[in-house]
């Protein structure tokens, strides 16, 4: 008799266990969606910095992207594909400075001027002629870092962004990165783009080479303070301090240059403590997922927060 009371009770036990069990699944898995509770809209999408490490290997996959290159020309038309995917209309402005045809990618959301403009480079340089091998100084510069890496946060951007932020231009800047070589300058996609687009945007921002594995953003001398603090205060808040270091240090020539001049706020994004700027080993093991992730989220967030401001 005391047996089978043991075996009845063990397995009333059981039961219950099982019950309980049983409960929580059906509850975990009949959650709703997750809400912003305060606007009762579908949480926002993270920005993924794994997705954007798989775009910088994309691009240098795609082998030198130099102006004129069969590289450059395809990187260009699958830029496209990913912004249309995303849902934004695309526009390639054509130009020409110093002889060369520049040719900028525009994407947009709607027909508003924009509050802000993103922007990147998308072209390499012609010769890594600051490699520490002289014998590799006339060579292609891969570009992971110094190309790929600012194009790659600008193409998840488009992936994440909601769609009722303030208006945002997305742009891909073509020959930036050969100057000091015969026939070309600094810059060039980025002061066409100034001269040819007659626009007032609030805040633009340039991230250049913004990939590194040691990650280092001092804030750049030339660029808007106020502008480069609210930055930097999101991604202190963001835990990103040890990254975003609140100290100046270079004085930058980058695709900001040509909107200060035109008297708007401008920032550049740039860590230029890389051991690899303009070598043969600016190569995609350099660039860090963490990295693109910590700059990707400071610009997703600043921009949320920019549009939700009165």
């Amino acid at each position: 008799m005391k047996n089978r009371s043991i075996v009845i009770y063990l397995s009333l036990i059981g039961f219950l266990l099982a019950a309980t069990t049983g409960w929580y699944v059906y509850s975990f898995l009949s959650q709703p969606t997750p809400l912003d509770q305060t606007q009762g809209k579908p949480a926002p999408v993270i920005f993924d910095g794994q997705r954007a490490y798989a775009d910088v290997q994309t691009q240098v996959a795609y082998g030198p992207r130099v102006p004129g290159s069969e590289g450059h020309a395809k990187v260009r038309e699958w830029m496209r594909a990913e912004l249309e995917s995303a849902g934004w209309q695309v526009e390639v402005q054509e130009s020409e400075a110093l002889g060369h045809p520049i040719r900028n990618i525009v994407a947009k959301r709607g027909g508003e001027s924009p509050q802000i403009i993103i922007g990147a480079h998308y072209d390499t340089r012609i010769v890594a002629d600051q490699d520490p091998d002289p014998a590799k100084r006339t060579e292609f510069v891969p570009g992971a870092n110094d190309g790929a890496s600012g194009v790659a946060v600008l193409l998840e951007l488009s992936r994440v962004l909601p769609a009722d932020t303030l208006p945002v231009w997305l742009v891909f800047f073509d020959a930036e990165d050969n100057g000091r070589l015969n026939g070309w300058d600094w810059i060039l996609g980025s002061r066409v783009f100034v001269k040819d687009n007659p626009i007032h945007p609030q805040a633009v921002v340039i991230v250049d080479m913004i990939g590194d594995t040691d990650l280092n953003f001092y804030k750049e001398r030339n660029s808007d303070p106020a502008l480069t603090d609210e930055i930097w205060l999101v991604a202190e808040n963001l835990g990103h301090a040890d990254v975003f270091i609140p100290e100046y240090k270079y004085s930058m020539l980058d695709d900001h240059t040509p909107f200060l001049e035109a008297g708007l706020p401008a920032i550049d994004i740039i860590d230029f403590d890389y051991p690899y700027w303009h070598t043969t080993q600016d190569t995609p093991d350099k660039v860090s997922a963490d990295s693109l992730q910590a700059v990707g989220e400071t610009l997703q967030t600043w921009i949320v927060q920019l549009s939700s401001q009165p």
